[in-house]
Order: structure tokens, then sequence, then C-alpha cells
């Protein structure tokens, strides 16, 4: 499949400069795109980028500068290309919607209108689908789960009973909904598996991405608020309650019974202690370690996570301790001499101590490291 640049610029409704006659046979990202193809410059101050650039069209924003080479500018670069991308890939012929006879369906599901269920999917007693859902090959809804019009659910997802995942939701492959919490009782020496009574309600449009897992609440719910997005590789225990569009990146860990308000974000690798709360519109750095609540519009890092600000003071200083500790220890030589002399105790042969060559005193952040 080939465009003209100028049928692309139409496609997008952007302002063309060059040759619009150039024929386009695909669209790449700036790095990997090759001659006869369209890429896209997202702000002018990246224009440098394009020196290596193969690529025998730019689409950019409006104050990008023609340099040569043909170009479309657009308002909104990223909707822009999007539309290029889905032109030159037609999304694939989905399969007919259908129950397939290799799917396992109790006789006491009720199934919405146009569901589809793939084959070796299996579908639990008392389940409740709505319209349009989608089950992929290998999920297992278990008993009693409640599943709301236009949910998508990927292969080898597990949702255990009583799940409850609102309308418009999204789950990718290997979500796991409604595992037991990690709470024992462990006295007597023996740690015994507490009550896990509850369930895990997703609210409407949560998407929960691959290998992702939310665990059951021990008596109540685990809830998830409406629109948050959830990364891969994200643990939520027992007892939690997220908050309405949150954003949890990759590896974040919550610990059970903690909280957080709306519109927080928690990046990559973030950990979380058990009942903690993080208010609304707060953001988490990457790998910040929550040991107490953080307050609203909160921007928190390190470990324990304090305010950014006293983070970046702690982490310059922390930079800085190789030559503070040579500068401590000739101080501590100088007031050991002073002490000296003013309680009279030096000799009349005796000379103020000096640091040794090669001293912890005089030695390079190497050698005392070692030693440290």
């Amino acid at each position: 499949m080939e465009a003209t640049l100028a049928q692309l610029a139409a496609l997008v409704e952007g302002e063309l400069h060059g040759d619009g006659e150039v024929r386009i046979r695909g669209a790449a990202p700036l790095c990997e795109a090759k001659p006869g193809e369209i890429t896209l410059l997202d702000r002018a101050d990246r224009e440098p980028c394009l020196k290596h650039c193969q690529a025998s069209a730019i689409l950019g924003p409006a104050d990008l500068t023609p340099n040569g080479r043909p170009l479309i500018c657009v308002q909104n670069v990223h909707a822009a290309f999007t539309t290029i991308v889905k032109h030159f890939r037609p999304t694939r012929n989905a399969p007919p919607r259908s129950i397939s006879p290799q799917a396992a369906v109790s006789p006491t599901a009720r199934l919405g209108n146009d569901v589809a269920i793939h084959p070796f999917a299996v579908i639990g007693d008392d389940v409740v689908l709505g319209d349009r859902v989608t089950v992929h090959s290998g999920a297992r809804l278990m008993a009693g789960c409640r599943i709301g019009d236009d949910v998508t659910i990927f292969p080898n997802c597990v949702l255990y009973e009583d799940t409850v995942v609102g309308p418009r939701c999204i789950l990718h492959a290997g979500v796991v909904l409604g595992a037991f919490g990690f709470g024992y009782d462990s006295s007597s020496g023996i740690h015994k598996l507490s009550p896990q009574l509850g369930n895990v309600v997703l609210e409407a449009d949560v998407e929960v991405g691959a290998n992702s897992t939310i665990d059951c609440g021990t008596y109540g719910a685990t809830v998830i608020g409406q629109g948050t997005k959830i990364d891969n590789l994200v643990q939520i225990a027992h007892n939690c309650r997220i908050g309405r569009h949150n954003l949890l990146c990759a590896q974040v860990g919550i610990a059970g019974s903690s909280s957080s308000g709306d519109h927080v974000v928690m990046a990559g690798q973030a950990g979380i202690k058990d009942h903690v709360h993080v208010g609304d519109m707060a953001i988490l750095g990457a790998m910040a370690g929550v040991i107490n609540d953080v307050p609203p519009e909160g921007r928190f890092a390190g470990i324990p996570a304090t305010p950014i600000r006293e983070q970046a003071i702690k982490q310059a200083a922390l930079a800085r301790l190789p030559e503070m500790r040579k500068q401590l220890r000739q101080l501590q030589i100088v007031v050991e001499n002073l002490a000296r002399r003013l309680a009279g105790s030096n000799d009349p042969g005796d000379s103020p101590r000096q640091p040794r060559r090669g001293s912890r005193a005089d030695s390079q952040p190497e050698d005392w490291e070692a030693s440290a």
C-alpha cells in the first residue's frame, strides 16, 4: 500500500511543505525509518535528530522549519502519526464473534449480546457476561464473576470467584484477579492462612497490564477505581483501595490495606508499605519506598520516600561524602593539636600531629571505601 505525501497531508489535515507527489509506502519511528517511509518529529528542538534519519518525509509540529526534506505540519503530531500508521497497517480482520464449541461454558452462566468466547476459555457457574464481552483462549472465569459491557479479557487471565469487572475494562494476558492475599496467622510458630473471604472489584474503564495481580480482600473487596491504568507486573495486595484515574507503572508493589486518592502517579518499582494512604494528585518517583502517608499533591522519591526537593539535597550531599570525610579527618587532627596546646601538654620537642602520607585522611575514595 502506497500513498503520496499530498494524500497523507489531506488524511491528517496537515500543511504540506515540499513535493506532494513523493510516494510513501510506510511509517516508522525516527531511528527506524527507511527511504520511502515517513517519520515523526514531535518537537522542534529535536531537529538535530534528523541528521542520521533516512526517512523520505517528516511529520512534525507547526513550528518545525522545513530543512529540504518534504514536511507535513500538524497541530497534534502523535494523533496524526497514529492515523498515518493505521493507514499503512490496517487492523487485522477480527474472527467472527461467536462462542467456540471448544470453550467450556457453564449452563448456569448468563451471556449478553454479541459475546465472543474463544477456544479453551472456561466460564464457571453463575458467571454473568455483559454485551460485547470478549474472552480469549485459556482465560478462566470462576463461579460468580460479573463482567460488564465491552470488556476484553486476553489469553490466560484468571478471575477468582465473585470478581467484578466494570464496563470497558481491559485485562491483558496473564492477569490474576482475586488470588488469596498474603495474610497468615503465625501463632504457635506455624503460618496458617488467614480468612480470604472477599473479592476484587474493578470499576469502569480500568486497564490491567500483563501478568499483574490483584489479591482479594480479607472480608470485603479490594477496589480499583474508575479509569485507573495499571502497567505490567504490578502487585496490589489484599484490602487495598486504589482511587480513580491512577497510573501505576511497571513493578509497582502495594502492600495490604493501603489506599490512594484520585489522579495519583506511581513510577516504576515504587513500593508502598501496608496501611499507608497516598493523597490525591501525588506523584511517587521510580523506586520510591513509601513508609508513611503522602499528602495530596506531594512529590516524593527515594528510600524512604521524602519530598523530592529534600531528596535532591540528600543526594547532592551524598555525592560529596568522600570529600567531606577526608576534610573531617583533617579537621579532627587540627582540633587534636589545638587541644594539646591549650592543655599545655606539649613538650618542647613535640610537634603538631600531621596526617601520614597514604593515611586514610589522605586517601582517595577508592582507598577508604574498601576499608570503611
